[in-house]
Formats: structure tokens, sequence, C-alpha cells
């Protein structure tokens, strides 16, 4: 099977609305009027995003899914996105899986397929995704201001905990290693909070890194410092996933590593004010997401742990960086 054949066949598709389908030099988008482009992308490698036996259709799925988070964040809505990639060899019985996870995730979000590329090399995959939002509307990180109650959405650590288990760091049973690897290889982008949190929310960013340090993005584009209560993330690994006597065989240091630092949590990390929190609950509601308040936003710069008694937590916590 040719490049021409393979796009043909796997990742052609009706016109939704694109001027054009996939397959001519260039995608051509038609935005509402007034409307501004957000525009993002990501790159999955293999051996360093995934594992070698990742299941295909869970990895198509999570290659869009890490870039409709960032649309999230930005309080965008999503609208289409391109496909590069690369792979060692066509493979009928990897490539349908593939694409069905790809475009099941974004026939979901109406995120229609419009170009890209193909080529033979190591397994790589970038998508860019392009979405739209209000003039003034979008979410920033460069918004948090002081006194805001600081929040994420979903659980926080379930990525991580999958993570130590695969590499043979610690052991899980099989059905929580199955809930927590679901989480680490299929992430549910938070579109719809991001939607509903917009004019509610004064930042927001996704966490794909470590909760410890995206926000320490959001907090240098703002400005700002924060105090978290690390006794409201701590929980947040056993929010209703797995019962209890799975994690509690696991201590403290590392369940807060994999809540505070633990990376690929595609959860949204946002502040709003005080006199907002009914309309955050409002937009949990309605997007179904869960939320959480794990502390607030300070004047002093830099970071600031504290436990359930508001000790300081002097335990340092390092989250991921691709060339550290």
């Amino acid at each position: 099977m040719g490049e021409f054949d393979l796009i043909a066949r796997y990742f052609t598709r009706p016109v939704q609305r694109a001027a054009l389908g996939v397959g001519d030099d260039c995608a051509l988008l038609a935005p509402q009027l007034g409307m501004q482009l957000a525009v993002s992308s990501d790159m999955l490698v293999e051996g360093r995003h995934f594992f070698a036996d990742t299941d295909a259709e869970r990895l198509g799925h999570k290659a869009l899914a890490v870039n409709l988070s960032d649309l999230a964040a930005c309080g965008a809505r999503p609208l289409a996105f391109t496909l590069a990639l690369a792979l060692p060899h066509v493979d009928a019985l990897w490539l349908e899986p593939f694409a069905r996870g790809l475009l099941a995730l974004a026939d979901a979000h109406g995120c229609e397929l419009v170009g890209g590329d193909t080529t033979q090399g190591p397994l790589n995959i970038c998508i860019t995704v392009f979405g739209e939002v209000p003039p003034g509307q979008a979410l920033l990180r460069s918004g948090a201001r002081v006194g805001d109650d600081l929040y994420v959405s979903g659980t926080l650590g379930d990525a991580r905990l999958a993570l130590e288990a695969l590499q043979g760091h610690i052991t899980l049973a099989p059905d929580t290693l199955a809930a927590a690897r679901l989480r680490l290889e299929a992430p549910t982008p938070r579109v719809a909070l991001g939607l509903a949190l917009r004019g509610v929310a004064h930042s927001a960013m996704d966490i794909s890194d470590g909760l410890l340090g995206d926000l320490g993005h959001l907090l240098r584009a703002s400005g700002v410092g924060a105090c978290i209560d690390t006794s409201k993330t701590i929980n947040l690994i056993a929010a209703g996933a797995y019962p209890i006597s799975a994690i509690g065989q696991f201590d403290t240091e590392l369940l807060q590593q994999c809540t505070l630092a633990g990376g690929d949590d595609y959860e949204l990390l946002f502040t709003a004010a005080p006199q907002q929190r009914s309309a955050v609950a409002a937009a949990a509601r309605t997007s179904a997401t869960p939320v959480t308040c794990i502390g607030r936003i300070e004047a002093a710069p830099g970071l600031r742990l504290i436990d359930a008694q508001g000790r300081a937590v002097t335990q340092r916590y390092a989250s991921f960086d691709h060339f550290a």
C-alpha cells in the first residue's frame, strides 16, 4: 500500500465544516464570523510518550485527546486537526484500530481531520488542532489574581500510578492496573468544562507534565504565587476509581509524587474568584466534570505546600521535563 492509498483508506472522510477535505496542498478553514482561531500542536513519540505495546485504538484516542485538552484549557471549541504520522511500515492491523480511536474522539467533539502528512520512519504522531473562541474570552495562563481559588478537574495521579506499575516499581491488582492504565492511555479531554468556564475562570491550563510543574508556568505568567493543601491533592488519586485497599498499601510519599508531579493527567488547572464558587460548581455540573479546590493564589512569588494542619511540607517534587 502506497502513501496516498494509506491516506485514502484510513484518513479520508466526507467534508464537514472545512472548505476542502484531505488531499489538497492546504486545508481551508472558515471560523465563525468574529471568532479567533486557537491552535496547538503535540507530538507523541514511541518509547518516550507511550510503550511499544500500547493498544493502537487507545493510542489514536490519546494522540487527539492531548491536543483537545489544550483547546479545553483555552476555552476553545474544537474545529479541525491535521495529522503528521511517521510509520516504520504499513500495517493494516495497527492502522485500522488507530484510525478508529482517533476518529471516534474527533467525531465526539465535532473536530474534522483536514490534512497532514505521512512518511516512513520511527513511530511518531504529531497533531495540530484548531479551535475557535470569541475575542477576549480565551482562558489564559496569565490571568490568575491574588485571592483566587485554585482548582483541578477530575482525578490526579492515576497515569503515574499505572506507569510505576508498568515499569515494575510497584505491584497493582489487575483490575486496579486496568483502571489506572486506561487513564494513562485514554485520557478524557475536558472540553465541555473549558467552555463552561469562559467568563468564570480568571486563568487556566491543562496538566500534562505534573501539577506542580504546570502550575509553576501559570504562576510565572500571572506574576503571583500559590499555596496548595496537599491533604486535598492526595485524595484525588482515590476519587472513586479504585477501592481504598488498592492504594492504601502505598506510602504517602509515592501517592503525593503521583498526584503532585505525576504527569499525563490532562486535567484542567484553573483559578477563579471566591465569589465565583457557585458558578464554578454550575460549570462542573453542566459539563459532568468534578472539580476540587486545592488551594489559593497569593501575592508572594513561589509555591508553598501545606498539610491538613497548615504546616509547611518540605518534601520537594519534580515534575516531568523532556530535557532534564
